[in-house]
């Protein structure tokens, strides 16, 4: 029997995560009280159940009495039971802007303002975040990225560490990427914007990529790269971080900083056991 408990923050994709582990093949039970656990756990794993896999939603709105949960998770722990923790999380800006577009009030501050309810949404799932077997950021994932993320943990099984890389092109005349966490400058190569054959090209072209990669300094910079990230990584995963965002920056965001984060992209995917991501924030713009 595999025993999954998703929960999360309201807004960060819970119940979309749910569906689709009921796609694959998960008995799926969403918003049980917390006092229930117990007496859940109890009915549905049974030696001759026919039920093999289970995922149970918990909500914070779904019982005032969440607090209890780590202590009610302890004791199905405690009486042979196993499971696995599913925490589902987005950062305080993209759930605001997902309230604010839904016009949804938060659960836990249905008269006050959306932000008082996210603060105290963290603080009490605080405590289960830490103990949590997977976390998925779902703050710059679409539908589709986080199926995946999902069929890698329960349908692949394949060993996961809870870290979600961004790798971002960006041009610098249009701003240094908010959330960016580590930003690479490489104005330092000759700019394909001056070669009039490249100009209206960018860094998706092959013609361009090869321009840019002939460089040496090219190669040696994103060797140099790819080392001080196999070094960097596992010490964010082993501090816990679940979101990183690496930008790439050139002047207009088109064609250097694009080819190298596509080279980035390509050694980093056959590497880890993390999930990444490519983003061309600049590429279009002005085309």
């Amino acid at each position: 029997m595999r025993f999954v408990v998703v929960t999360g923050m309201s807004g960060s994709g819970k119940r979309t995560a749910m569906k689709m582990l009921e796609d694959v093949g998960f008995y799926c039970v969403d918003n049980l009280p917390v006092p229930l656990i117990e007496k859940f756990v109890d009915l549905i794993i049974t030696p001759n159940s026919e039920i093999n896999k289970v995922a149970l939603g918990l909500d914070v709105r779904a019982d005032q009495a969440f607090g209890d949960l780590q202590q009610i998770l302890a004791q199905v722990k405690e009486n042979g039971y196993q499971f696995e923790i599913l925490f589902l999380d987005a950062s305080d800006a993209v759930l605001l802007k997902r309230y604010k577009e839904t016009r949804r009030m938060h659960p836990l501050s249905p008269q006050g303002r959306v932000e008082e309810g996210i603060y105290k949404e963290r603080e009490i799932l605080q405590g289960i975040k830490q103990k949590a077997d997977y976390i998925i950021d779902t703050s710059n994932l679409l539908t589709r990225e986080l199926k995946e993320e999902i069929d890698h943990i329960f349908v692949r099984n394949e060993e996961y560490n809870s870290l979600m890389v961004s790798i971002l092109s960006f041009g610098f005349k249009n701003g240094i990427p908010a959330d960016a966490d580590l930003v690479f400058d490489v104005r330092f190569l000759p700019n394909p914007f001056y070669i009039d054959d490249l100009k209206h090209k960018t860094g998706n072209d092959r013609e361009v990529q090869d321009y840019v990669m002939r460089f040496p300094e090219a190669g040696e910079f994103l060797k140099k790269l790819v080392d001080m990230l196999e070094f960097l990584i596992p010490n964010y995963v082993k501090e816990g971080k679940h979101q990183l965002v690496i930008g790439i920056g050139c002047t207009g965001g088109k064609h250097r900083s694009v080819t190298l984060a596509n080279e980035l992209y390509a050694q980093m995917k056959e590497q880890g056991n993390y999930g990444i991501k490519l983003y061309h924030r600049d590429v279009k713009q002005g085309i």
